[in-house]
């Protein structure tokens, strides 16, 4: 072995024990702590289960690409060279730049039904009082979703930023002297160049998605009763209910979500590649 590749091997050693530790060993353990299939049948049993898949494939049907198509919109909005949109565009990533935690947990006292913010000015507008919107299930997921949308929406607004800018704007100066309209325009230049982007960038967002913890159970802790779990947060209910391996064995059940997306994004990948 030379000296170089002595040098090398000191250099990944550090990133290999981290892998093994932080990594290997945890998924390992938890694979060990799911092996039971009783486990799975009380999981199954178990009504919470069913209705926090529904929650699952609703928040991923309807977030993500509520989400992609507002980003796909903004996109074409914040490209524009003028001054007071650019300052508009700082403004417009702040969510994204700022802790998940104080954030959400604002937003969760703005929501409170007594005394927050939302429904003081609902009942001084117009004198009615406001919905109680974390102890009513579809308006907690809803108002769960509308938070991982306004956390997440400006990645992925400059994401499709980047893929814009990145089209020769002599396409868009031959489509104008052809004499296209703003939307063909976008429909034979923009959506042709950025749709790969677009795609790959979605089923990315919706493997993020399944891990989302923080937009649900900082808001709605999963409740009122369990109605708003999502298969990300699932597991601390088992985890506080003393039940580790429910907790393991409901991350396993996550993975016919995860595997199926990852095959496509790294096909879609392979193939643009």
């Amino acid at each position: 072995m030379t000296s170089w590749q002595a040098w090398g091997l000191i250099m990944i050693a550090p990133y290999v024990l981290v892998f093994l530790v932080f990594v290997l060993y945890p998924v390992s353990y938890g694979l060990w702590l799911a092996r039971h299939p009783a486990s799975y049948q009380t999981l199954f049993d178990d009504p919470v289960f069913f209705r926090t898949v529904v929650n699952t494939v609703v928040f991923l049907l309807v977030a993500v690409n509520l989400k992609f198509m507002l980003a796909l919109f903004l996109s074409g909005f914040f490209v524009h060279e003028r001054r007071w949109i650019r300052w508009l565009s700082v403004i417009f990533i702040i969510p994204w730049a700022v802790p998940a935690i104080p954030t959400i947990f604002s937003i969760r006292f703005m929501l409170n039904a007594e005394w927050g913010i939302i429904n003081s000015l609902i009942f001084r507008l117009t004198a009615q009082e406001g919905p109680n919107w974390l102890n009513n299930p579809s308006l907690a997921l809803t108002m769960a979703m509308l938070v991982h949308i306004w956390k997440a929406l400006p990645f992925w607004t400059l994401i499709l930023m980047a893929g814009r800018l990145a089209i020769p704007r002599e396409l868009y100066e031959a489509a104008g002297v052809d004499g296209a309209s703003p939307w063909q325009k976008f429909k034979f230049v923009t959506w042709p160049s950025i749709r790969t982007l677009y795609l790959t960038s979605t089923l990315l967002s919706m493997i993020w998605t399944l891990g989302d913890f923080n937009s649900v159970y900082l808001l709605t802790g999963g409740g009122p009763a369990d109605l708003t779990h999502v298969l990300s947060t699932l597991g601390i209910r088992y985890i506080r209910l003393d039940q580790v391996d429910q907790a393991m064995a409901t991350i396993v059940v996550a993975l016919p979500f995860v595997l199926p997306l990852v095959y496509f994004m790294m096909k879609r990948l392979s193939v643009n590649e």
